[in-house]
């Protein structure tokens, strides 16, 4: 099991996590979680014994040397961290780690029983994959909830998705088997462009995040970092015409499908978001 370092008893905590590996195309549902833990000063209260669930030829530990000038081994894990962001009405809980590599259920069994001892009340996972989608055009998300009131508050809809799922998928399942609500979010990343990171999914997953949690989450230089990625996209495609065609008819069949981030209702969320952030930077 998890121990869980002392902590204070958080308020209505929410639970985001989001692990590397399959469901993570160009790291951008792990960076989410890396931004949060970074501006809203979240600290490591937990980690899962990497003993039982990695196969350290696959997920290597990393030596090197840490800030007081000694050699450091680092194992394959996955942390729990909490946060109590000033401009939420509620405590966080952050999950980062690795996609596992055998014993999926009792893995998913011991975060859960670590959120649980936390108090936590709702899970949000984070997801990304690769899709024909241009870069030039707004990341489509997707969203799912398991709880009817949840899907009707965030204009969701359940999942028909039918397939190979990875750890998120499972946890996700997890969930429904405790009768614990849960929402998953996932950014489709243009598949010509995989490589990480994709700071423009980051942007849009945490655009997300600010809706469901009804609050602006610092964004620091990750939008000028979604803007600089599709700038170097940009000059990648003016210099492989191959390339620029592809993206050309991604661009027309993404404008002629009736997507939701075309919808009247979206860009006004998006303004709204807009608006909010506005007045708190001034």
């Amino acid at each position: 099991m998890i121990e869980i370092s002392h902590t204070a008893d958080l308020v209505d905590p929410v639970v985001i996590a989001a692990f590397e590996g399959w469901n993570d195309a160009a790291e951008s549902a792990s960076s989410v979680v890396d931004h949060l833990m970074h501006v809203w000063g979240a600290r490591v209260v937990g980690a899962i014994d990497p003993e039982e669930f990695y196969d350290f030829q696959v997920n290597r530990p990393y030596v090197g040397t840490d800030e007081t000038g000694f050699r450091r081994l680092t194992w394959p894990t996955t942390q729990i961290a909490v946060a109590s962001p000033p401009d939420l009405d509620r405590d966080v809980i952050l999950v980062r780690g690795i996609e596992p590599n055998m014993r999926w259920r009792q893995f998913c069994a011991e975060l859960l029983a670590a959120v649980d001892e936390l108090g936590g009340e709702l899970v949000v996972t984070l997801g990304a994959l690769l899709a024909d989608t241009p870069h030039t055009r707004p990341v489509p998300v997707s969203g799912t909830a398991t709880e009817p009131e949840l899907v009707d508050r965030l204009r969701l809809e359940q999942s028909t998705y039918e397939g190979p799922t990875g750890i998120v998928g499972v946890f996700q399942d997890s969930c429904v088997k405790l009768d614990m609500p849960s929402v998953s979010y996932w950014a489709a990343v243009p598949h010509y462009v995989a490589q990480p990171p994709c700071p423009k999914a980051t942007l849009a997953l945490i655009g997300q995040l600010e809706e469901l949690l009804e609050v602006s989450i610092p964004l620091e230089d990750l939008a000028e970092d979604a803007r600089a990625w599709e700038r170097g996209v940009d000059e990648l495609a003016e210099d492989d015409e191959e390339i620029a065609d592809y993206v050309r008819s991604l661009e027309e069949t993404r404008d002629t499908t009736d997507l939701p981030e075309a919808s009247g209702e979206a860009i006004a969320r998006e303004f709204e978001r807009y608006l909010k952030r506005r007045r708190e930077d001034g």
